[in-house]
Formats: C-alpha cells, sequence, structure tokens
C-alpha cells in the first residue's frame, strides 16, 4: 500500500506530475492465456484457449519499464491469468536469462526483479521445484481448502476433481524445501465450514493464507457471496477462524487480519493504494496489451471506457500511454472516485480508496464508492479484529 495526497484530476491532466505515478512493484504478466482446469468462478474468458507471451517481447517490456521514470530499486513480475505451468520449464529458465541480461543493460544490476508464479499447483512436481528454486522464483498455490470445498468449483473440463493433484503438488514443494504462500476462494459453502477450512492449513502446515471472496467478475456474473446476510456469515467465519487460530498460538495468519495488524501497529493510514496509483502495478497480456490499475481489468472492455488497455508494448511507452485521452479519462474516474471514498467512509484510511475492477464490475464505473467488495476485504476483518481487541486478553485455559 501506498499512502500520499489526493487531488482529483481534472483539466490539468495532458501535463501530469509523473512524479505522483509509480514506482512499478508489480508487473503481472500473461505467460498463457490457457488454464488447465475450468474453474466456475473463474473472470477469465479464453482459458481453454492455448495463447502464449512471446519470450522475444520479454527485453522490450523490460526496457519500456526499466527506463521508464516509474521503475524504483525493485519490483515482483508474477506470471499469472491462466496456468502458468501449462509451459514447459524451459520456458521460464529462458526468461530468467533475459531478465538478467535486461537488467545489467538497462541499470547495470541496479534494479532487483523478483519472479512470481501463481499456479493451481496440479502439475508441481520435482523438476518444477528444481525450476523454481534455479530460478529464484516465488511460488504461490491456489487451494481452497478440504476435498469436497475445492472440488466442488476446482475442476478439470472432464468433470474431475483436481483437490488431489493440488495436494500432491503442494507435497512436493514440501519435500523440496520450496516455501509456498496460499490463496484460497471463499464461497457461501466454504462459511459453513470455518473449523475444517482452518484445520486444513494448519494441518498441512500451510502458515500463510489469502481469502479471496468469490466475485462477480467479467465472464462471472452473479457470486454466491452477495447480500447483507452473507456479509453478516463472513464475519462469523472470520471470527471463528481467528478463535482457532489465536487458541493455538497464531499457527497461521490471514493476509487480510495482517494487513490491518500491519497499519495498526505503524499507527499508518493510507491516502491512496497500489490498485489506484497509476505505474504502481503494470499488467500486461499475452499479446503485450498492457493496463494500469487493477490487473483484473486488463484486456477488458466496456461502453463506458472501451478497452481499459493502455498501449501495446510494441508501440507505446508507458509515459506516452499516460498522456493518452483513454487515460486521462480511467485517472480522472479513479481520482473522483477515491474522493468520493475519503469523503463518505470511515475506513478509508485502511483501504486507500477501493478497488477499481470490484467498482466497475458492480456499479460500471470507476467513479464510486462503496463496493460489496469494500464491504468483504476491508470493513468485515477490521470489524472482526475491533471486537477481539476490544475484548480484551484472551482468557486461560
Amino acid at each position: 500500500m501506498i499512502s500520499g495526497e489526493i487531488t482529483p484530476a481534472g483539466s490539468a491532466l495532458p501535463d501530469l506530475e509523473l512524479s505522483r505515478f509509480g514506482p512499478i512493484g508489480l508487473v503481472v504478466v500473461q505467460s498463457t492465456s490457457l488454464c488447465n482446469l475450468d474453474c466456475d468462478y473463474c473472470y477469465l474468458p479464453d482459458r481453454q484457449k492455448r495463447r502464449v507471451f512471446d519470450l522475444e517481447l520479454l527485453p522490450l517490456l523490460l526496457q519500456r519499464i526499466l527506463e521508464s521514470p516509474f521503475c524504483g530499486p525493485q519490483l515482483s513480475l508474477v506470471w499469472h491469468a491462466g496456468e502458468p505451468l501449462t509451459l514447459p520449464c524451459s520456458y521460464y529458465d529462458e526468461a530468467t536469462a533475459i531478465i538478467e541480461r535486461c537488467v545489467q543493460e538497462y541499470t547495470g544490476g541496479a534494479v532487483v526483479i523478483e519472479q512470481h508464479v501463481q499456479t493451481n499447483g496440479t502439475l508441481i512436481n520435482d523438476a518444477w521445484c528444481d525450476c523454481f528454486r534455479r530460478n529464484g522464483i516465488v511460488v504461490g498455490v491456489s487451494v481452497d481448502g478440504p476435498a469436497a470445498i475445492h472440488d466442488a468449483h476446482r475442476r478439470f473440463r472432464n468433470g474431475n476433481a483436481s483437490h488431489h493433484l493440488t495436494m500432491r503438488g503442494i507435497e512436493a514443494l514440501k519435500r523440496n524445501g520450496i516455501p509456498c504462500h496460499v490463496i484460497a476462494v471463499v464461497t457461501a459453502a466454504a462459511m459453513e465450514q470455518p473449523e475444517a477450512m482452518y484445520r486444513f492449513f494448519r494441518d498441512n502446515g500451510i502458515t500463510s493464507v489469502g481469502f479471496n471472496v468469490e466475485e462477480q467478475e467479467g465472464v462471472h456474473t452473479s457470486s454466491s457471496m452477495q447480500g447483507s446476510e452473507q456479509e453478516e456469515r463472513y464475519r462469523q467465519f472470520l471470527t471463528r477462524f481467528w478463535q482457532l487460530s489465536e487458541a493455538d498460538g497464531h499457527p497461521l495468519m490471514l493476509r487480510e487480519f495482517q494487513q490491518v495488524i500491519d497499519l495498526i501497529q505503524r499507527n499508518r493510514r493510507l491516502n491512496q493504494n497500489e490498485l489506484n496509483r497509476p505505474y504502481s502495478i503494470l499488467s500486461v497480456d499475452w499479446q503485450g496489451n498492457f493496463s494500469t490499475f487493477d490487473p483484473e481489468l486488463l484486456s477488458v472492455s466496456s461502453e463506458r471506457y472501451g478497452s481499459f488497455n493502455l498501449g501495446n508494448i510494441r508501440t507505446t511507452s508507458l509515459v506516452e500511454a499516460a498522456h493518452t485521452p483513454r487515460f486521462q479519462q480511467l485517472w480522472g474516474d479513479v481520482t473522483s472516485g477515491m474522493a468520493r471514498c475519503q469523503s463518505s467512509c470511515d475506513y478509508y484510511g485502511l483501504c486507500g480508496g477501493g478497488m477499481g475492477s470490484n467498482k466497475f464490475w458492480e456499479h460500471g464505473t470507476l467513479d464510486c464508492s462503496e463496493t460489496s467488495a469494500c464491504r468483504f476485504r476491508t470493513q468485515i476483518p477490521v470489524q472482526v479484529l475491533l471486537d477481539r481487541f476490544e475484548a480484551g486478553p484472551p482468557s486461560a485455559a
């Protein structure tokens, strides 16, 4: 998260204050659109098609980043938005060689680029673990909890379950001494079983977990988590999850709790976040089209904005894209939406203005304030933590 003053965009946009942008901390690259699973809550429209990011484009992408005024001293490059392990290990070996060469060529080694991969885990084996190790790739695995909960949504196209293969992949990571963090999608059914969810992660030695609540997003036009009743159930679910972890001495911590605790401990409040600060995040699809703000908006088209893409790295630099009418419209609505949030929401300092993709999918515009995602991602976790802190120290067993 990034703090800074909000000044709503307006007529001065053509003379952009580039110092208000970046630095680029996250680059999300769609190495392939193909996914071997067909999760029923996925927002991606072309996950059955094998389209591949040509590594011949990677030097140009890195040049665009490293020579831009938005480049900072370090960034994470995440291979995501499809199942990246449907490509061979050699693809990432080649990518690493290109990254190392370009960092030397354009910065003299002054910039650190750390690679990450977000995977469903079904293809991980010892060879992939060797690949992760030699290329220094940080691994994130998507697993939704126990088999019955996971397999209700995360299946292959032929209907076969995937949980056992994901767990086989996690075991391979453990066997090879490679740590991983986990992202779990929470659905209405998962909320009914907080004990089973908690014990699954604890008993499998998974200590870093982030919950992504099932959302109305992209081609996934409805969610089992919609409605005030579900919000209250989620609050109860998180409360129980915290209680179970506390009773065990907190062997695992949720991302949602940790982000709030970090802000409280540092007595820090946000005026902006990385999803609404231009060029804090750069997203690139398999064709080389790029966008900023929320990665889930990459290559999305709408009546209000046209495409959220700002250009293609073959023809457009990051600075040039920031001066286009399309960016000016997006930035104007983003800053106006943040101003709305700041003036109306008591949670603004713990959020920084919301997530653009959720604003768009729920309201059709970036120029708006509270969303269902705001309540699930920020408000409810904060309420759970405050309730716990106000209750005082835990009673002795």
